[in-house]
């Protein structure tokens, strides 16, 4: 078949020797339309929504089962009373004394340290600790003979005479409960926290609530002070080790020094540490001093010496400081003064003037003497410092060369000396550590202290009935979403025309609504106005666009199961086609259970099996049906292997005999169902429509019944949904407007 043989206008291929026909009255034929809310990519949340509407009624009954449950819950739950102690924890507790604690809690970040607080608040150790002072493990009240079964539910222990009679069972059945009714809440932005405990008895409540801050604060200090125990045995023993140490270093010291002879004396302070000196070091010192005191008196004797051996007697400093020296020059001076006044009377011979001139010499003679003695003085001093100079200097090489001895002797003893300062060091810090830890052991300061104890409460805490309804209710609709989401993923049905895309991945030609339940196929089909024949319309027209060519010559018609509205679908094309100028043959190829002849007034005793057994002619097989346009081929007489009959060569002779007379020729198969009919007229035909309806044919069996037609070489069009109702779809696929056939005119199948 040539391209130029295709009547674009209807989509119908003309027979052999006439025009193509053109088909009138297709303009305004309503089409398909499938609403999608989103696209395909990302998350659909309107098919999340849709899954929930399509299953309200189970989501309905689990949340009305989630209800009642709630409420039974609540009825049979014994009253819970919770009493609450309030607690300050703080990182360091109030210094009575200015000394290091042993566990400083500086060694931890503040987060580190509250939460290991609340871990010890949550401790077994702490747990049994309290189970063994309030006796719980003996108090039936709390062991849970009056709530049992409150127990068993939430602890998972259930009380028994065996266990209540072994102490062992009790005891850990009682650590278990406490720890699991006990509640630790700290409150945020203080160093305040919450300790609540729940019991039916508001009493026993209280009296555990109070009684866990006084035992978490009493094993506090007995923490501290073990810890400060342990540190003291510590260091008594590091103690003796050290004491008997530092005695052995004093020891070697002592004798070592007394086989040296080295003898040190106590010298000042330094830095708060004694400094020893030898007698020897001492003596040098000293005579190092003295020996620079001596070269200074040495020098300054030489000096003034020297200067007397240079200068006039008179003029000497020291001659002119005398008072004897003054004297005599002053009368000296007075005398020569009376001598030259009398020289102006008397002659130097005169005896007054004799007598004056022998005084003025001796005057001189006195003078020099006085000077002379100066002199000599000067002289016997810097002989004297001069001798003790060198004296001094002898005495000082002498204990350089003692002291140089002794730095040689001394080496080893500095050594031991510095052993014994470090042991006596030690020895000091160890014994100062030992005596602030045994005052900070025996002082009871706590970090920890109670702010408001708690009270018997006068009103449960538990049950809350509308806290309980409303954590039942969502946990009913949670649990309805994941009941509705399962259900619609073990739903394989095929329901919707999206199904058919999603779950089939063929094309729709057209959703047929389903029927009321008085109405029959062939007076909706006779209504022209109706939505069934309005759904057919849009079926025909889309066929006229499934192959380049319009609509194939011969087409197969076939469901995956029996009364899925195949024969009805066929007989409605045929007439669709018919009325629209179309030669129309529409043949009974159901060699099993045929239908066709009951909808049309033929005669079933010649038909297709007739033809293809070789008992008549393809016009003898074809009758007028009294519809326009339109012929029947019946079934005929039922052979006794139709999978035989029509896997012969007649089959195709028989549709190349009907594509010769006819525009159209129309098959109307069996259901597949696992037979081998369907598949050989597939393969015969040029196109296979298959019908599925809604809610009943499910993926597995449609994708099988394609399968089998791929396999045959049959070439499915599409799918054709039948006894869809719009009403029971899921909301929200837009079906009102899509599937309103019947725009104008009575609506049959409305969403």
């Amino acid at each position: 078949m040539s391209v130029s043989e295709f009547d674009p206008s209807t989509g119908l291929t003309p027979a052999a020797g006439r025009p193509p026909m053109r088909f009138m009255g297709d303009a305004g034929a309503p089409h398909l339309r499938i609403l999608r809310p989103t696209e395909e990519t990302g998350v659909n949340l309107l098919e999340y929504w849709q899954a929930l509407v399509k299953h309200r009624v189970a989501i309905g009954v689990v949340f009305v089962i989630a209800l009642v449950i709630g409420a039974l819950v609540t009825l049979l739950m014994p009253p819970i009373y919770t009493a609450t102690t309030t607690i300050q924890i703080d990182r360091e507790a109030p210094k009575v004394v200015n000394v290091q604690q042993v566990d400083s809690p500086d060694l931890f970040s503040s987060e580190e340290f509250y939460q290991t607080e609340y871990g010890l608040l949550r401790s077994r150790t702490l747990a049994e600790r309290m189970v063994k002072t309030l006796g719980l493990d003996s108090n039936p009240a709390f062991l849970g003979a009056s709530r049992g079964g409150l127990i068993a539910l939430f602890t998972g222990i259930a009380p028994s005479a065996s266990d209540a009679n072994h102490q062992a069972a009790a005891h850990k059945r009682a650590i278990k409960i406490f720890r699991h009714n006990l509640a630790i809440d700290p409150v945020r932005g203080s160093h305040l926290v919450k300790i609540s405990y729940s019991s039916p008895n508001p009493l026993l409540a209280a009296q555990v609530a109070n009684s866990t801050a006084e035992n978490y604060i009493t094993s506090n200090l007995e923490r501290r002070y073990e810890a400060s125990s342990y540190a003291r045995d510590f260091l008594q023993n590091r103690l003796g080790q050290v004491k008997q140490k530092l005695e052995d270093s004093e020891k070697q010291l002592a004798a070592y020094a007394t086989q040296q002879r080295i003898i040190n004396l106590p010298g000042p302070t330094t830095g708060g540490n004694e400094v020893t000196q030898s007698p020897t070091a001492n003596s040098l010192v000293s005579l190092n001093t003295a020996l620079s005191d001596a070269t200074a008196q040495r020098i300054k004797a030489e000096q003034e010496w020297r200067q007397a051996q240079t200068t006039p007697g008179v003029d000497l400093p020291q001659a002119l400081a005398s008072p004897t020296i003054q004297a005599l020059i002053q009368s000296r001076a007075a005398l020569q003064a009376t001598y030259q006044d009398k020289l102006n009377l008397y002659r130097p011979d005169f005896p007054s003037m004799v007598q004056m001139k022998a005084q003025i010499t001796e005057l001189d003679r006195q003078i020099n003497a006085q000077v002379g003695s100066i002199k000599a003085a000067l002289k016997a001093q810097y002989q004297t410092a001069l001798n003790q100079e060198r004296s001094l200097s002898g005495q000082v090489n002498g204990l350089k060369a003692d002291m140089l001895n002794l730095n040689d002797r001394s080496i080893q003893y500095n050594i031991l000396q510095r052993e014994v300062d470090t042991n006596r060091t030690l020895y000091d810090g160890l014994l100062q550590r030992y005596k602030e830890i045994g005052v900070t052991g025996g002082i009871g300061v706590n970090n920890i202290s109670i702010v408001d104890r708690a009270d018997p409460p006068d009103t449960p805490s538990q049950p809350k009935p509308l806290t309980n309804l409303a954590l039942a209710a969502v946990s009913g609709l949670v649990l309805g979403a994941i009941v509705a989401f399962v259900m619609e993923a073990l739903d394989q049905s095929i329901r919707t025309p999206q199904d058919v895309e999603e779950k089939l991945g063929l094309p729709l030609l057209g959703a047929v609504p389903l029927l009321g339940k008085e109405e029959a196929p062939k007076t909706a089909l006779a209504d022209l106005k109706s939505a069934f024949s309005e759904a057919y319309y849009s079926i025909r027209t889309s066929l006229q666009f499934t192959t380049n060519e319009g609509v194939p010559g011969a087409l197969f018609v076939t469901s995956c199961q029996p009364s899925e509205g195949k024969s009805t679908t066929a007989q409605a094309l045929a007439q669709n086609f018919a009325r629209i100028g179309a030669r129309v043959l529409l043949v009974d190829a159901d060699l099993r259970n045929p239908s066709i002849h009951r909808a049309f007034p033929v005669d079933n005793g010649v038909g297709l099996s007739s033809f293809l057994a070789g008992a008549c002619s393809i016009k003898e097989a074809a009758q007028p049906s009294g519809f326009p346009n339109l012929s029947i081929t019946p079934c005929g007489p039922l052979p006794p292997s139709p999978a035989e009959l029509l896997a012969g060569d007649k089959l195709r002779k028989f549709l190349a005999a009907a594509r010769a007379e006819f525009d159209v020729v129309i098959v109307d198969g069996p259901p597949i169902m696992g037979l081998a009919d369907a598949p050989i007229l597939a393969s015969a035909t040029e196109g296979t429509v298959l019908i599925i309806e809604a809610g009943r044919t499910r993926r597995g069996a449609a994708r099988a019944a394609v399968r089998r037609l791929e396999a045959a070489n049959g070439r499915v069009l599409g799918i054709v949904l039948t006894k869809f109702n719009a009403k029971r779809a899921t909301y929200g696929y837009g079906y009102d407007y899509a599937y309103g056939h019947d725009y104008g005119g009575r609506s049959v199948a409305k969403a």
